[in-house]
């Protein structure tokens, strides 16, 4: 009865074998075919990094050259020159452009070029909002009060990238049009933020101090 079960024991695990060998025979080449996608997407992957890599090294590159030029006119005409395959890399160019052309006297150009970054959807908000907010700086000369309290309102809305900056700008508009008791209680808002920088809690305290008030009294001086 042994010898019996063996037998069948050693027919069933042939039987097995064959029919394993004539799957693989007629299957295998699915397993090989998903090898082959397996390393031949991990190849794609790391050669899409390095051309990635490289195209960000021949951009940096390329804006330190144009940054190293004498001149403000030249350097902005360089910047000009240089191309970004990515919308991260062309709106950074078009900041640096602005920059150059502000300090060669271009302002109207160079507000264009920052008014470009800011209204362009396809980038992260916080091109856009440091756009915005330089553009804004830049026409501090030219744009009412009015104009750039709505603008700054918008830049300082809880969350906003550069929430705490647009707020330090409403509270110098509000000294300007003499309502000191608004900034000082604006200001004292920035100096305990959590989020706020050493530089910016700073300049917060030192305004405070100025207009007349302190940091911890809750009391503002009128007028």
């Amino acid at each position: 009865m042994s010898d019996t079960d063996s037998f069948i024991d050693e027919v069933t695990e042939e039987v097995r074998r064959d029919r394993l060998f004539l799957m693989l025979k007629r299957y295998g080449w699915i397993g090989g075919a998903v090898v082959a996608l397996i390393v031949g997407g991990a190849a794609f992957r790391e050669y899409s990094k390095a051309q990635d890599q490289a195209a960000a090294e021949a951009l940096g590159d390329a804006i330190t050259a144009a940054l190293e030029i004498d001149g403000s006119g030249s350097r902005s005409e360089a910047l000009a020159a240089v191309s970004a395959e990515s919308a991260g890399g062309a709106a950074i160019l078009k900041m640096l452009e602005a920059g150059a052309l502000a300090d060669a006297g271009n302002i109207a150009e160079a507000v264009a070029r920052l008014e470009a970054v800011a209204v362009n959807g396809e980038l992260p908000l916080i091109y856009r909002h440091i756009a915005s907010f330089k553009a804004l700086a830049l026409q501090s000369g030219t744009l009412s009060a009015g104009d750039r309290r709505l603008q700054y309102e918008a830049l300082a809305q809880p969350g906003a990238p550069l929430a705490l900056l647009a707020s330090e700008q409403l509270a110098l508009l509000e000294i300007e049009e003499g309502n000191s008791a608004a900034a000082i209680t604006r200001l004292r808002g920035i100096a305990a933020d959590a989020a706020v920088s050493a530089d910016l809690k700073e300049r917060a305290t030192q305004v405070i101090v100025a207009l007349g008030g302190s940091v911890e009294d809750a009391s503002a001086p009128e007028g």
